[in-house]
């Protein structure tokens, strides 16, 4: 199946590749220019114009400026963060809760936050070709230190502690390669979250852009650390150009997001593993279909993605009893369902994915795999009309099923901040205040609860615990 969809991939591509060849082209040949033989100066002057007319538009190049195009040029960005008074989170000490915003912020802190700053350029260069630029910064609220000759956990921050700007996005979009299609090139959102790129052939109605409330908190797959953006190429698709129910996404990337492929920790030996062996050396897949029913108002969209990670490497017999850590691979299936009317949309999100050998029992010294699940249920509604809503959330996460609460793991992924031991149960819910278009004030809490997989007496045990935190999140846009 892997081999079937990879082999699919890459005929599309190289079919779209091949029609943006053509083309270019043919806008590139002029049609011969065409001139009247003779004039027949006994027909009425009526005739002799529109002969004229036909006359000049045949000979018109087929490159000539367009004066119905109106081309884009948009710098735009928002921004959001919050007021916040963490009332409870593990100790510093603490490896719970890994992934979120508030790991190691310790209880009782009381601070400001941007927790997202984007800066972006859109560029019409032609109708056909579309350019787009996007810098973000995207800083935690922790305590780690960061020094110029540390690893940089947390690459929204520079060494001395101050947010800094990466390139997000970084891509040129052919329009219509074939009717409904788009071809982009570069570094771009993937299909497991937003796309909704207006004025394209992207979908507008995935996860993300459908719950609304990034500001608050990522998509559950987004926040346990699936790719939300990579370097690659694409096909974003409609089946009926017309009137855009049904589309599709198919992508090849890096996995590596913004980070070199090629890069290597300079602060470590140079080794077979550093460059680390996990990132540049295989390429992992995207599919995405979508569709829109019941005029619109239900959403459906089934995500798949398909990796290799690292090839067989040589071990310890004292790690692993073979003295090799086998293909390591992850693959991802995920449903997104909505139902959207006024004043009540509803969502649910699914998914299941396997981390090959992802972890090693130190008990049996064997390295197994990892099966993954998560759900996610959310609501939203208006109290008043466009001035006041409100939202709720409820995340369940288990990072591995199969694990043995008897028996110690470490971990052999590189994919995020993985920790098999630990189960999560995540709330949200608050309100949301619109004084004017496109500016929203939120008062909100958030809410994590950790439970671990292993039994008490076992080594990595941690007792449950949880995160709670009091938020009034600001979230503005400007230029969209």
């Amino acid at each position: 199946m892997k081999k079937v969809f990879t082999k699919l991939t890459g005929s599309l591509l190289l079919l779209a590749l091949l029609l943006i060849g053509f083309n270019s082209k043919a806008q590139t040949t002029t049609a011969p220019a065409t001139t009247l033989a003779s004039a027949d100066l006994t027909k009425t002057d009526k005739k002799a114009d529109a002969a004229t007319t036909v006359a000049k538009t045949a000979a018109k190049p087929d490159d000539a400026p367009d004066s119905t195009f109106k081309p884009q040029r948009r710098l735009w960005g928002y921004a959001f963060g919050d007021a916040y008074f963490d009332q409870h989170s593990p100790a510093v000490t603490a490896t719970l809760g890994k992934e979120n915003n508030y790991y190691q912020t310790p209880s009782n802190r009381s601070a400001f936050q941007f927790r997202r700053l984007y800066l972006g350029y859109d560029y019409d260069i032609t109708r056909k070709f579309k350019a787009e630029v996007l810098l973000a910064s995207e800083p935690n609220q922790n305590t780690t230190p960061t020094t110029a000759t540390s690893s940089v956990a947390n690459g929204d921050n520079l060494a001395d502690g101050r947010m800094s700007f990466y390139i997000k996005n970084f891509n040129l979009r052919v329009r219509d390669v074939w009717a409904g299609t788009d071809f982009v090139i570069g570094e771009m959102g993937t299909p497991g979250f937003a796309l909704n790129e207006g004025g394209t052939n992207a979908p507008v109605s995935l996860s993300e852009a459908t719950w609304g409330y990034r500001s608050i908190e990522r998509t559950i797959t987004d926040f346990h650390k699936n790719n939300s953006y990579d370097v690659g190429v694409a096909l974003q698709g409609t089946f009926d150009p017309k009137t855009k129910n049904f589309g599709y996404v198919f992508m090849i990337g890096d996995n590596t997001t913004s980070t070199l492929t090629t890069g290597y920790n300079p602060n470590s030996a140079l080794s077979p593993t550093n460059p680390n062996p996990n990132t540049g050396f295989f390429k992992i897949f995207y599919g995405d279909l979508w569709g829109k029913f019941l005029d619109q108002k239900l959403y459906v969209d089934v995500y798949a993605d398909y990796a290799r990670t690292q090839s067989n490497t040589g071990v310890a017999t004292t790690v692993l009893s073979s003295g090799t850590l086998g293909t390591q691979e992850h693959n991802m299936f995920k449903i997104f369902v909505s139902y959207n009317t006024s004043p009540l949309s509803v969502g649910v999100e699914a998914y299941t994915q396997k981390i090959g050998l992802g972890v090693t029992n130190k008990g049996t010294l064997t390295a197994e795999d990892a099966t993954v699940h998560g759900l996610s249920i959310w609501a939203k509604g208006a109290i008043t009309k466009g001035k006041l809503g409100w939202f709720a959330r409820y995340d369940s996460y288990n990072p591995d099923t199969k694990i043995s609460s008897g028996d110690a793991y470490a971990v052999n992924t590189n994919y995020g901040s993985y920790d098999p031991t630990v189960k999560e149960k995540f709330i949200t819910a608050g309100l949301d205040f619109t004084p004017a278009k496109n500016i929203h004030f939120m008062p909100n809490i958030w809410l994590t609860r950790y439970t671990n997989n292993l039994d008490a007496s076992t080594t990595g045990y941690q007792p449950d615990n949880h995160t709670l935190v009091y938020r009034m999140t600001f979230f503005y846009t400007f230029g969209k």
